[in-house]
């Protein structure tokens, strides 16, 4: 493949131009960092580790006070973070069993959302203070999630 015979005058008020607009985007993009997930929120979900479930979804959750299956189940609500192919923030979790969890995230039994939202608020209102003793968090922060 020939090469054009043109080329880029080293005195042209553009070159210099470009390449400094080049040299600007790739430092933004040095500098630039992705935002921690899990990470960030660790202490969080280690928070729900050796919990029993506190979804309790009737005639679905098994009750099982030493069920190894619970889990963090973050909020499917957007106004804890919730969009599209993100999750809720880190803080928006509560134990929840492998049954329920399946529940409140899928929608197979065709349950309204409304009835998931709120049995997802009542299970945080009831894990909230729990955490907050385990963790040593104060109350005055967790009221602002």
């Amino acid at each position: 493949m020939k090469r054009t015979g043109f080329a880029r005058k080293p005195d042209s008020p553009f070159s210099s131009f470009a390449n400094r607009a080049t040299a600007e985007r790739r430092a933004k993009k040095r500098n630039w960092s992705r935002k921690p997930t899990v990470a960030d929120g660790s202490k969080y979900l280690a928070a729900c580790r050796d919990e029993p479930c506190y979804l309790r979804v009737p005639g679905v959750c098994r009750l099982n006070p030493c069920d190894e299956t619970v889990v963090p189940c973050h909020s499917n609500q957007g106004r804890d973070g919730k969009a599209g192919g993100l999750k809720a923030d880190n803080r928006a979790t509560v134990p929840g069993c492998f049954w329920c969890h399946d529940w409140i995230d899928q929608n197979r039994a065709g349950t309204p959302k409304q009835l998931k939202f709120d049995t997802w608020d009542r299970a945080y209102e009831r894990w909230a203070p729990v955490r907050a003793r385990k963790m040593g968090i104060t109350e005055e922060v967790e009221c602002s999630l």
